[in-house]
């Protein structure tokens, strides 16, 4: 048995101390917001939860999306993979849970009635248009850069590339993803940029911290894209290009 202090805190102090834990204890079945008189262990308890499983959780650190690790050197198909799981984290976990704090949000607070109102309408629809994005991204902007990534190597389909150049190219693909860097200017606008003060309910703290989160994850993202993918991209495009062109001068 543990003998540490967190399993003997109310869950409401354990999320005001640190907002992350929310979404901890969201994946073991713990809603924070429905549990909050109650002590870690007598959630825990009352899901079924081992104790010491969910502790040693809690105590573990959060794992944000990295923009340190050296991605340029990477090879383009690498920095796709890293992408494409990115993409499963924000379409798996971190969206879900927001969208779980945005539905379950009753202020009972004057100042953010109007706010609950808004997000409750925005959010879905922000979620809703991020997701096409994503799938959108994935079926065209990977799939031509990695039959440009086969093709470099004398691999893949050649007639299936030819009708992907004619159709596409990285400076259209790079221009069209710059409206889409900044999806969350609505939701900034209508929180107030998540601003809190000391009055402010628990839950609309968690939901501004994950708010918060998200975007700072989505910027290292398109950061991640714009920075390193698209450059390379279009420096494989030129070079595959070049490749036909003088393979096209011997037939």
């Amino acid at each position: 048995m543990i003998t540490g202090p967190l399993q003997h805190t109310k869950i409401s102090e354990l999320v005001e101390q640190d907002y992350v834990r929310a979404s901890v204890l969201y994946y073991f079945g713990i809603r924070f917001y429905e549990y909050p008189e109650n002590t870690l262990e007598e959630a825990c308890l009352a899901c079924g939860l081992p104790v010491e499983q969910v502790v040693q959780e809690l105590e573990s650190p959060a794992r944000p999306l990295d923009e340190k690790l050296p991605l340029v050197s990477y090879p383009i198909d690498l920095i796709i993979e890293y992408l494409r799981h990115a993409h499963f984290v924000f379409v798996k976990n971190k969206l879900p849970f927001i969208s779980k704090l945005v539905e379950s949000f009753t202020a009972h607070h004057p100042s953010y009635d109007a706010i609950a109102k808004d997000l409750k309408t925005l959010f879905p629809l922000f979620v809703e248009d991020f997701i096409h994005h994503i799938y959108e991204e994935e079926d065209t902007l990977f799939r031509y850069i990695q039959l440009l990534y086969k093709a470099h190597f004398g691999k893949g389909n050649p007639s299936k590339l030819f009708y992907m150049m004619e159709r596409h190219s990285i400076q259209r693909f790079a221009s069209e993803h710059e409206v889409h860097d900044d999806e969350m200017e609505g939701i900034r606008r209508i929180t107030d940029n998540y601003t809190v003060t000391p009055e402010t309910p628990l839950h609309v703290k968690v939901i501004y911290a994950e708010l918060t989160h998200l975007e700072q994850s989505l910027q290292i993202h398109a950061r991640i894209e714009n920075e390193i993918l698209f450059p390379k991209a279009m420096v494989l495009e030129n070079n595959v290009k070049r490749s036909v062109l003088e393979k096209s001068k011997f037939n």
